[in-house]
């Protein structure tokens, strides 16, 4: 392991979270990616070991350590294919929570960042809409403050943890003629009248709940709003650093535990009287996709170095996702075909790792989006600014 990044404490963290994963998850999984449900006892335990608070102040529970120690939670949920169970995860660890700590008020925290750090809550992120994609400025759903409350319509989709989560961190219009400057962050409380969810079918993440959302009139005290009113797109903009990042990061993850389990498989498996890691044109293509590995792997932690010591890195954290993902797509797409038929083998592992990772390019801003983004720092020379 790097040691420029990792010290021994990260690596004695690593190692008691691989245990615990083993021990307590990996015999779930295949129950949970059949129903689509995780069920709870395993929040608890998490929030227990005090995995769901690594990134969190000590005031609300959390152990406020480096960020190196995410990377660990991250990589290490990669390596147990699932990539549901690990998206149910991160989206409540550093979706939901990241905008309640950062945004919410002392009481928000305590109601529900406190209770999400024991494992007792669940939160989901709710940005995308049925209309909008990856236009996050072209959202329709308003906040209509009356009186001491706003009351709230629309629509939210593809929202990992939209359907068991207990709590939504949703953003809304509260001023739609400015466009993305007339945007709030609000929090709604599940149990709130008019809140509504239909699970989605969807071709991998199969452990995770992904639902549609509907708000018909819902009434939340204003105290629920995150932040300052109309300042939410920065606050989102900024957050996607971070998310984009631990896109990024499991991409690299997920592609190294293919490289591994492929490498083994290559290793036993024999063809014409030898074993088939002795062939030259599949030993090549395994060098260029370790390369490729190791490359995003060694700039997705630059960046988390960088973002750790409290630098601005939407530039290199949108790198990031946009390579690191197209990378993981190729090498696991290539690790399915050196296990010949058997790769196609739901029992074989590489057939969810397939479904799995072609979310990566898709979600947390797609691709093609992602490249404009960068087009606009790179040619138009345009400066995003951190909104606190």
């Amino acid at each position: 392991m790097n040691s420029m990044y990792f010290t021994e404490e990260h690596q004695m963290f690593r190692q008691s979270l691989q245990d615990f994963l083993q021990k307590e998850v990996v015999p779930h999984i295949e129950k949970w990616e059949e129903t689509g449900h995780i069920e709870r006892f395993i929040w608890k335990k998490f929030g227990e070991m005090g995995f769901f608070g690594i990134a969190y102040p000590e005031q609300y529970g959390g152990m406020d350590l480096d960020l190196f120690y995410t990377v660990i939670l991250l990589e290490e949920l990669q390596k147990i294919n699932s990539g549901g169970f690990a998206a149910a995860i991160w989206a409540h660890v550093y979706l939901a929570m990241t905008h309640v700590n950062k945004e919410g008020s002392h009481e928000l925290k305590e109601k529900y960042l406190t209770p999400s750090i024991t494992g007792d809550k669940i939160g989901c992120l709710c940005i995308t809409e049925p209309f909008g994609g990856s236009d996050v400025a072209g959202m329709r759903t308003t906040a209509v403050k009356e009186g001491d409350t706003y009351v709230i319509n629309g629509s939210k989709t593809f929202i990992t943890n939209g359907v068991y989560s207990d709590y939504l961190v949703v953003a809304a219009k509260t001023n739609p003629e400015l466009g993305n400057k007339g945007i709030s962050i609000f929090m709604i409380d599940r149990e709130t009248p008019g809140v509504s969810a239909t699970k989605l079918d969807k071709l991998g993440w199969r452990a995770s709940d992904t639902g549609e959302i509907a708000f018909d009139n819902v009434v939340i005290p204003a105290s629920n709003l995150m932040g300052e009113e109309n300042k939410g797109f920065p606050y989102i903009m900024q957050h996607f650093s971070l998310e984009r990042l631990i896109m990024g990061i499991n991409a690299h993850a997920r592609a190294e535990h293919a490289l591994e389990y492929t490498l083994k498989y290559m290793s036993e498996r024999e063809a014409f009287g030898k074993s088939i890691d002795r062939f030259q044109a599949l030993r090549h293509r395994i060098a260029d996709r370790y390369t490729e590995m190791e490359i995003c792997k060694e700039f997705n932690y630059s960046v988390a170095k960088r973002l750790n010591d409290g630098q601005y890195v939407v530039k290199e954290a949108t790198m990031s996702k946009l390579q690191s993902t197209k990378m993981a797509d190729e090498v696991i797409y290539d690790c399915l075909q050196f296990l010949g038929g058997y790769g196609y083998m739901e029992e074989y592992p590489l057939a969810r790792m397939l479904r799995d990772s072609r979310l990566g390019p898709i979600g947390g801003g797609t691709s093609e989006i992602l490249r404009e983004i960068i087009a606009k720092m790179v040619i138009d020379k345009k400066d995003y600014k951190p909104a606190t």
